[in-house]
């Protein structure tokens, strides 16, 4: 890799403390370190066995973390070639099984149409200046690929309304100019 690239460290599970790297492009936006340490201690009883789902990918940060922790499986979608072979690359040095990872080098808007399989969990981080959260929701929710939760990333503070009917906010933290929640799909 080049030496401009940006590196980032797991924080836990199998390959904890061990690094990866990635382009420096002004889209991608890793989930810091705090953060993705809340979001996993949230999720520490069901990322055990969870199909898991990156839409768009960046660092791969989110994804890579959730097989580290025991995830089955985890798709990752990210539009750009560069940071896509990024991903491939880092999840190929840290041995990552054949089969638990897939990278789709694909527009996740268009590519979660297409999407008939659950996932039990969805790891959402689009860009902040993007204002169809709502609509990628809906996709979401109309396809039925949102088995259990979602974990949402944005730059504003995530609101009921936001949601399809019958989903919820279960917890939902800010760390400077980031709000994140995770969302119960379909609660009981």
């Amino acid at each position: 890799m080049q030496h401009h690239d940006r590196t980032l460290r797991i924080i836990g599970g199998n390959w904890r403390g061990r690094k990866i790297t990635f382009p420096q492009k002004d889209a991608v936006r890793p989930t810091g370190d705090r953060v993705r340490e809340t979001l996993f201690n949230w999720l520490m009883h069901d990322i055990h066995g969870a199909r898991c789902l990156d839409l768009f990918a960046g660092s791969g940060a989110l994804g890579i973390e959730a097989l580290s922790r025991g995830a089955e499986s985890v798709v990752l979608v990210e539009q750009n070639r560069l940071v896509a072979k990024s991903i491939e690359a880092n999840l190929e040095k840290l041995g990552a099984a054949d089969g638990s990872w897939d990278v789709e080098t694909r527009d996740a808007y268009q590519w979660i149409k297409t999407q008939q399989q659950p996932f039990d969990i969805i790891f959402l981080d689009p860009p902040f200046d993007d204002d169809s959260l709502p609509t990628l929701l809906n996709d979401i929710d109309e396809n039925h690929i949102a088995r259990h939760y979602l974990y949402i990333e944005t730059g504003v503070e995530l609101t009921p309304d936001k949601l399809p009917a019958g989903w919820r906010i279960d917890r939902q933290k800010r760390a400077a100019a980031v709000h994140y929640a995770l969302c119960s799909v379909n609660p009981e």
